[in-house]
């Protein structure tokens, strides 16, 4: 079996996630633990106004998550670490006769950090996938969802400071990399970038996930986080970035455009300097769900600029709360593509 991973704006059948459960992530208050509730909820009931969203909620959160989504949203019940679906969930696949594959990366808690735990979380990409009526494609491979990103015709978007840190994968080269994502994902050329953002590198960070600083928004487009004011270190970073990816070339053999997504003028913040961004927004079936700063102008731009490469309706949600507890509204969902085969075996909790 030939495995591909669609590009982002291919069909979806659905939008997996996962609920806030007590913990570090979540707050040590109160207030801080419901500010992060709804959050996630707002992205939940954001996402299901353009197709099905599927909730995965631990035992304790169960109530909670009744309380703040809306009565469309299906919630199945697994034990669960953390939440964030892009990482410790599946990434969807499809075979050459269309059925639907589950990628199940081997998860460590984005290299064995001392903050978090995973026992839990790495079950959950095979019971994701298992739900979805997934045939499971096992890799051995340390990886996160949002540490990749795909065009849909062979090309994929990685980190070196994610796929090559000692911490998660100590003895791999690139090659060998390479030659796991050639197998599950169906790639063919991978662009290197050098790193991610630098607030990614403080706890709870995932030390440089993709999908912070780029993403495609079609073939040979790449939409790219940037950083005009000199006091922030990224000013550095997303100029490294684009120096790589002006001189790569796609699987088809195409230059990138290279889409520049102005960062909001907030630089830091109690923690230090902030990792705010639009790069990280997710694409749902006729629309997208962007990030949003509390900065009109700023959030008004980068819409615009999602609306123009998608050619899709925009809806903007307040993405403070997440990016404050380590990633944005990418980092929390997981889309799973429209394919050909068995119907997904789902259970309702």
């Amino acid at each position: 079996m030939t495995w591909t991973m669609p590009a982002e704006w291919a069909p979806q059948e659905r939008i997996w996630m996962a609920f806030p459960r007590p913990g570090y992530t979540l707050g040590d208050d109160p207030e801080s633990a419901e500010e992060g509730r709804r959050a996630w909820a707002a992205v939940a009931n954001a996402v299901a106004g353009f197709e099905p969203v599927t909730m995965v909620v631990d035992p304790s959160a169960l109530a909670d998550a009744r309380r703040l989504l809306s009565a469309e949203i299906e919630l199945v019940e697994a034990p669960l670490d953390d939440f964030w679906m892009r990482d410790i969930g599946p990434s969807f696949v499809l075979g050459d006769d269309g059925r639907l594959g589950a990628v199940d990366w081997t998860f460590n808690g984005w290299g064995a950090t001392s903050w978090t735990t995973w026992d839990r979380d790495s079950l959950i990409g095979e019971r994701v996938g298992t739900l979805a009526g997934a045939e499971i494609v096992t890799s051995m491979l340390v990886n996160e969802g949002g540490g990749i990103h795909v065009d849909g015709e062979g090309t994929v978007l990685v980190t070196e400071t994610v796929q090559l840190d000692p911490f998660r994968n100590p003895y791999l080269t690139k090659g060998r990399v390479e030659a796991e994502l050639r197998r599950t994902l169906g790639v063919t050329t991978v662009v290197w970038l050098p790193r991610g953002l630098t607030r990614d590198y403080q706890a709870p960070g995932t030390r440089g996930h993709v999908d912070m600083v780029a993403a495609f928004a079609g073939p040979g487009r790449v939409l790219l986080h940037w950083q005009d004011d000199p006091a922030h270190p990224d000013y550095g970073v997303v100029r490294q970035v684009r120096a790589v990816l002006e001189r790569a070339t796609d699987a088809r053999g195409r230059s990138f455009e290279i889409v520049e997504l102005p960062a909001p003028a907030t630089l830091r913040d109690a923690e230090g300097f902030v990792d705010w961004n639009y790069a990280n927004h997710l694409v749902v079936n006729g629309g997208v769900i962007a990030c949003g700063y509390g900065e009109a102008e700023a959030d008004a731009r980068a819409a615009s600029i999602l609306a123009e490469a998608y050619g899709r309706d925009v809806v903007t949600v307040d993405a403070r709360p997440i990016l404050e507890r380590g990633g944005g509204v990418h980092c929390i969902t997981q889309q799973q593509p429209v394919s050909r085969g068995a119907a997904p075996a789902r259970g309702a909790a």
